[in-house]
């Protein structure tokens, strides 16, 4: 959500703009862990404003000395059929991973096949347009792509709970493409009765005035991704189109509706 995810506002930047839109991002959960280890759990999915069932995220990461060496994301629909699924690499770069995403029955691909030489191979699939690519410049000062937005943001959770912004560009293989985002912290919440900082991002352009923004919480003690709130990166099988306001719950308990492997 493909990808992990944020990409989802660029997909609303997208259509506000004229842009083609992107498979978007689903942002990662990371426990922190010591040692080497396989570390697997879910994301929960519901419609923001009635509480739904819509979706699960599947996450399955290797760990090793608390950072995701390799990653595969699945996605099954309230039925529990797998509708999407994205691996990720994390070993070159640790904001900017090597990543593909597929979601078969809509025809569509996406990832950021390497990086070398200072440039970004991107790959976009689409049944209207077939496949796309560019050789993207790495753009300067930090960087993230797809769910590498998630180690930026937990690199710079410090920061942002002192109160700073932190700007950043987000390359979006699904737009060939990279945007100026900004992230800071709006207030102090609670998940499960233990303290959060909800965190909210969006373009550091006037692409602000038409697109909404994302809503994250993080624990600040060990700066794992406890809820996302926005537009999500699965289409609505009534519409065709990407469900505009979701909340994706990183719970230990999951929705009684809830349909994926392991639950």
């Amino acid at each position: 959500m493909t990808a992990n995810a944020l990409c989802c506002m660029v997909h609303r930047a997208a259509r506000a703009t004229g842009l083609v839109p992107a498979t978007l991002l689903a942002l990662l959960c990371l426990p922190f862990a010591a040692g080497a280890e396989t570390v697997r759990f879910h994301g929960y999915a519901t419609n923001l404003d009635n509480g739904k069932y819509l979706y699960t995220e599947l996450h399955e990461q290797e760990v090793e000395a608390g950072r995701v060496q390799t990653a595969t994301i699945s996605y099954f629909d309230a039925a529990g059929k797998l509708v999407s699924r994205k691996t990720l690499d994390y070993r070159q770069n640790r904001t900017i991973p090597i990543f593909r995403a597929e979601s078969p029955d809509q025809g569509y691909v996406e990832a950021l096949r390497g990086m070398s030489g200072g440039k970004l191979d991107l790959l976009k699939v689409t049944r209207e347009k077939g496949e796309q690519t560019k050789s993207l410049d790495i753009p300067k000062g930090a960087v993230a792509a797809d769910s590498g937005f998630n180690h930026l943001v937990q690199d710079n959770l410090p920061k942002l709970l002192a109160g700073e912004t932190v700007q950043f560009h987000l390359v979006v293989a699904g737009n060939l493409d990279a945007y100026h985002f900004r992230a800071k912290k709006v207030r102090d919440e609670s998940f499960e009765g233990a303290p959060a900082a909800l965190l909210r991002v969006e373009p550091d352009s006037l692409l602000r005035f038409v697109v909404d923004p994302l809503d994250l919480l993080y624990d600040p003690a060990t700066r794992r991704l406890l809820e996302y709130r926005g537009v999500s990166n699965i289409l609505d099988p009534a519409t065709g189109k990407v469900y505009k306001k979701v909340r994706i719950s990183y719970s230990a308990k999951p929705p009684a509706e809830a349909r994926a492997p392991g639950l």
